[in-house]
């Protein structure tokens, strides 16, 4: 249902957002057109690209898209979310214009008729200096998520085919080269990952991490991430894609130095939001293959007791003899297809809270009535390991730490249990 008087926020934000647009677009154009240093990033394949002079009309269209989207949301929060992506992705493209500044070297034929006329309004603002990364294309991010979100049947598919156009348009247009649609698409999904619709932000209850385990998981992933960003600039060229994995690396940095799971945006579903599963795509990648590396001599979950079962997150075949799951896992996706599911998402080698593995333990005897149940982490060794000895407590089916952890061990003697999952562990009213 649609919230009654948003006509008029969404008119605010309008009256905000496009003198905005504008001011700071043409403010970058102007200071770099003062510039003498301003370089260029062009592969040699794109002297092939053509020049479609019709699709200046899609290329035009996303003005009009970036106004009526204000007026699609249903919900005060959806509008806001919204608003602030586009105005987030504003904040990011121009900084970068000022910071590094590219321009685009190709001649545009020349031209007249309705298409020559629109080129030449394009030219009296749109200076060939703002690059990457691409605004147009940060915007057709955020817009499409939009659109595609209030459209069904014919309509979404209407809609996916123009925005794919409009996205062919920035090149066939002459106004970018290459480079700046996969960073204009990396600052897009930025944005809306900092300002999800189903989620709070992830900035919302960020604080810096007390435990330095955290701070120390933190700055491997950070070095990893300076690695390949150097790399990515000293090699030049096609390297230049080791820039995707050195954002995502940044990312999880942020989110075991200050975001915490949360971060990974793991939905109540076990799927991660469109934004995190871009954003993170490099790292997920690494972890999925890690984790199937690690259990390679034992993929098969184990019966610990009373029909609960431990092991590693599981693909859609491994799913088939469980009726319901409990996932620890904050990193990768589960479809649990239709099952009972619960996730309680914690980070890769942390150990829970001790309210994390109470919430476990008492989503395992709530689902165990479902049949069999799975509870697992992306091994199976310590976040879910950690859940089911909570649960062991917590149901009274073991007196004291110890006796859960032998449990345990005598099922799946692989699993990994450190002095911290101990302590979360001490930390529930039944342990002893």
């Amino acid at each position: 249902m649609r919230e009654p008087g948003l006509f008029k926020p969404a008119l605010l934000w309008l009256l905000l957002l496009a003198p905005l647009f504008f001011s700071t677009y043409g403010f970058a154009t102007w200071v770099t057109a003062q510039r003498s240093d301003v370089g260029t990033l062009v592969f040699g394949w794109e002297i092939h690209m053509p020049f479609w002079a019709w699709t200046i009309v899609p290329y035009w269209s996303i003005d009009l898209l970036y106004g009526f989207s204000l007026l699609l949301p249903n919900t005060r929060h959806e509008l806001k979310q919204h608003a602030l992506r586009l105005l987030t992705a504003q904040a990011i493209a121009v900084s970068c214009f000022l910071i590094w500044p590219l321009r685009f070297t190709f001649e545009r034929p020349a031209l007249d008729g309705v298409f020559g006329w629109l080129f030449a309004v394009l030219a009296g603002f749109d200076k060939p200096f703002n690059q990457a990364p691409s605004l147009h294309i940060a915007l057709l991010v955020i817009l499409w998520l939009m659109f595609q979100r209030h459209t069904q049947g014919m309509w979404r598919w209407l809609v996916h085919g123009w925005f794919a156009l409009i996205g062919i348009s920035v090149l066939t247009t002459y106004q970018h080269h290459f480079i700046d649609l996969p960073t204009g698409a990396l600052a897009g999904w930025l944005c809306v990952w900092l300002w999800p619709v189903e989620h709070p932000s992830p900035l919302l209850h960020s604080r810096l991490a007390r435990d330095p385990k955290r701070w120390w998981l933190g700055m491997r992933y950070a070095v990893g991430a300076l690695v390949l960003f150097s790399l990515a600039l000293l090699l030049g060229g096609w390297w230049l894609w080791l820039a995707w994995p050195a954002v995502s690396l940044a990312l999880v940095t942020l989110n075991y130095c200050a975001l915490g799971a949360e971060g990974f945006q793991k939905r109540a579903d076990g799927r991660l939001t469109p934004a995190a599963r871009w954003l993170y795509a490099p790292y997920l990648a690494g972890a999925w293959i890690n984790s199937r590396l690690w259990t390679r001599r034992h993929p098969q979950a184990d019966l610990i007791v009373d029909n609960v079962w431990l092991g590693r997150i599981p693909t859609a075949a491994e799913q088939g003899s469980f009726s319901a799951v409990v996932d620890l896992c904050a990193e990768l996706p589960i479809n649990p297809q239709g099952r009972a599911y619960q996730c309680i998402p914690a980070l890769d080698l942390i150990a829970p809270t001790p309210a994390e593995c109470r919430h476990a333990a008492e989503a395992i005897e709530r689902l165990r009535v479902s049949g069999p149940l799975l509870v697992c982490c992306a091994l199976g060794y310590s976040r879910s390991a950690t859940a089911v000895a909570a649960w062991l407590l917590h149901s009274g089916r073991a007196a004291t730490v110890d006796q859960a952890l032998a449990i345990i061990r005598t099922a799946r003697a692989e699993v990994v249990l450190h002095p911290a999952h101990r302590e979360a562990l001490e930390g529930l009213p039944h342990a002893r």
